[in-house]
């Protein structure tokens, strides 16, 4: 526990150092990401609106208003035309929220947009199972969707209650029958689980786990709850709720990530799936538009506004969204590479050094050695490999490299930005 707390304290300290960024002082012309030509990076659309708001979630979210909504889905799409204007290209899309088939057509048109002005590959949208009805699956399978991922969290009923979710989607057994109905419609269907609520048992954990199984989904992604207690339990019950989880996927499924788990294809041999919702982990660099998106170009990180009114406000003057930027030196490229990576299990030192230049393996020796040193990491020839003790560790900096990410937008809020 000791080792799991230090870990968890430096990643907060570290998301509130690297995370932040400069006040920017008036006048001060906005950032302009950066435009690498002769790369293609990943898309992610930002959909705030959801219908209800889960008291546990605390990503950038709002209460839907559909005419605020139809306006904010107009100038999304503005915001691709000016990306596509200054020469940026993707071959990846991901549309996340909130909840981002709140209105169909509406995410239809901006989908649509994507691929006639980008050659996407590849195009995952996440969704809730209340909208898994034949109308919207249609109409996503008919836009290219080839990945859903479905923010189910738990089957048990008494859980969906405590998380205000079962008068919102339905029972457990409504889900399921919902996620059957999608089953097959799509290249790979995601269902989202959240282990170490504060009522979640050890057999709740286990029957979620025996349903996705016995439901033969594509892609299970875990997380564990991000929000603070008394939502959340104790550290050392998601520990052992993590270490359940992996035992009792390992026969059917296989890591892709620490939390991102795909189906194995016959006789035992891993099935490719693509493109998972850590997408941070999979790409080098990506493009977050969308209000309160993130991007990380050219070693820099940028924010949009997180101000609705303003996001509509700047795209009706044909003028990109972007407030904040945060220039990573080396050393912060490097750390984020060595995280990131690490997060899909392996980090190629070669590769490494190939993106940052010789020398840049070195440059990482004190955080080498101490994973190292509590059995996190094993070296493979010039690979970095997670340990199975190696895979919690990332799981806690994962998971408050992510609360960073939203104590930053709840802050950027409270100070009417």
């Amino acid at each position: 526990m000791i080792i799991e707390a230090l870990l968890s304290n430096l990643m907060r300290w570290q998301a509130r150092v690297k995370l932040g960024f400069p006040v920017p002082s008036p006048g001060r012309q906005r950032a302009k990401p950066t435009v690498s030509a002769e790369r293609e990076h990943l898309l992610y659309l930002h959909v705030p609106y959801c219908e209800e708001l889960c008291s546990y979630c605390s990503f950038n979210r709002v209460r839907l208003d559909t005419g605020q909504a139809s306006r904010y889905f107009a100038a999304l799409r503005a915001e691709m035309r000016l990306y596509s204007a200054l020469g940026y290209r993707f071959d990846e899309a991901y549309v996340g929220g909130g909840t981002p088939t709140v209105l169909p057509e509406e995410l239809g048109a901006v989908l649509r947009q994507a691929r006639e002005l980008w050659p996407i590959r590849s195009l995952s949208v996440e969704t809730n199972p209340n909208h898994l009805t034949p109308e919207t699956l249609s109409l996503l399978a008919a836009c290219g969707v080839d990945r859903l991922s479905v923010g189910v969290q738990t089957f048990d009923d008494g859980l969906l209650q405590a998380t205000q979710r079962y008068q919102r989607f339905g029972s457990g057994a409504d889900i399921h029958r919902n996620l059957a109905s999608a089953r097959g419609r799509f290249a790979t269907l995601n269902v989202d689980l959240i282990f170490n609520f504060a009522e979640q048992s050890e057999s709740m954990l286990r029957r979620d786990l025996q349903i996705v199984s016995e439901l033969g989904v594509d892609q299970l992604t875990c997380y564990p709850l991000m929000s603070p207690r008394p939502l959340r339990g104790p550290f050392t019950r998601e520990k052992l709720y993590y270490r359940i989880i992996r035992e009792t996927l390992a026969p059917a499924y296989r890591p892709t990530t620490a939390w991102c788990f795909s189906r194995r294809a016959g006789g035992g041999q891993p099935s490719a799936q693509g493109l998972g919702d850590e997408y941070i982990a999979t790409r080098e660099e990506y493009a977050g538009l969308g209000s309160g998106s993130f991007g990380y170009l050219g070693g820099r990180l940028y924010a949009n506004t997180f101000s609705l009114p303003r996001y509509i406000e700047l795209l009706d003057r044909g003028e990109l969204p972007v407030v904040a930027e945060r220039r990573f030196s080396r050393r912060d490229r490097l750390r984020y590479d060595f995280l990131m990576k690490l997060f899909g299990g392996r980090l190629d030192l070669d590769e490494l050094e190939v993106r940052h230049g010789p020398g840049a393996a070195a440059r990482l020796r004190l955080e080498r050695v101490f994973f190292r040193a509590i059995g996190a990491l094993r070296r493979e020839g010039r690979t970095l490999a997670l340990t199975e003790a190696g895979n919690y560790v990332w799981v806690i900096l994962m998971r408050e490299f992510f609360t960073g990410v939203n104590r930053l937008r709840a802050a950027s809020l409270a100070a009417g930005e």
